[in-house]
């Protein structure tokens, strides 16, 4: 058996996973677990974890640490485009472009909004119909395979939380891909900055007959906002909570898939 050829440091694409970081030590292990198992699937990428806050490093220093010339594709780990997608990550990209490397930058992990087309009739509401594709299924399999869904006959999903009317939108479109996958009634929850709380879903869920719920977690990583959201579902008597994504398989996977799509892009363009 011929022995596997190196690839020389200068020639691996560099992969940027860049979280948004937490005075929570559980959060940036998960990002570190993820790291580690992201350069395990694949060993010809140098595989990196940066913070935007609270931990180090920060995605400038990864950068510049860089040699000259290597090109590097930056993953934010969110699963809305809210505001570190659209504001903090992108002023990032700017920033590097005084740093001798190449850097191009994926899309977040969550749905995707289709692009703005002129409709031949009134819009439907975003809520209510997602462009097609445009939530992973990796994704749903990643929060599947964190919920035991055994028994249950709904689905609370909680998230962070967002004032971002746009990135609520993907998260009810993750909740009906949920929705169907499990043929279970699902609703959206927030921990913060929108309605309901989790335990509050829990109670119209059950208004409505359900009575063994479920939470599954829109989350990447433990910290305080899971906390909250865990313990809020937990209290209105949610019969199982699900743990974040972390490091699961099918968030390594789609990981992987949104470095391709920005890398496959770059070098056709090149």
């Amino acid at each position: 058996m011929r022995p596997a050829r190196l690839i020389p440091s200068r020639d691996r694409l560099a992969v940027l996973l860049v979280a948004h970081g937490s005075r929570d030590p559980r959060a940036a292990a998960a990002t570190e677990a993820l790291a580690r198992a992201v350069r395990r699937a694949h060993p010809s990428w140098d595989v990196h974890a940066a913070y935007l806050d609270h931990a180090g490093p920060r995605p400038l220093d990864v950068l510049a640490g860089l040699a000259p010339g290597r090109r590097a594709v930056l993953v934010p780990l969110l699963l809305t485009k809210a505001y570190h997608g659209r504001v903090d990550i992108p002023a990032v990209v700017e920033a590097a472009q005084d740093l001798p490397v190449s850097v191009t930058l994926a899309e977040v992990l969550g749905p995707q909004p289709a692009p703005l087309r002129t409709p031949a009739r009134p819009a439907v509401p975003a809520h209510r119909t997602p462009p097609p594709g445009a939530v992973p299924s990796l994704l749903i399999d990643g929060l599947i395979r964190r919920l035991p869904a055994t028994g249950l006959d709904a689905v609370v999903l909680a998230a962070a939380g967002t004032r971002n009317p746009a990135a609520r939108a993907t998260v009810e479109w993750a909740a009906n891909a949920l929705s169907g996958r499990l043929s279970l009634p699902c609703t959206v929850a927030y921990a913060s900055a929108a309605s309901p709380l989790p335990g509050a879903a829990v109670d119209l869920l059950r208004a409505s007959g359900a009575r063994r719920i479920g939470m599954a977690a829109y989350f990447l990583a433990p910290g305080h906002l899971y906390d909250l959201a865990a313990d809020s579902a937990r209290t209105a008597g949610a019969v199982t909570i699900a743990t974040p994504l972390t490091d699961a398989p099918e968030l390594v996977n789609l990981v992987a898939a949104r470095v391709n799509t920005v890398a496959t892009r770059a070098s056709a363009a090149a």
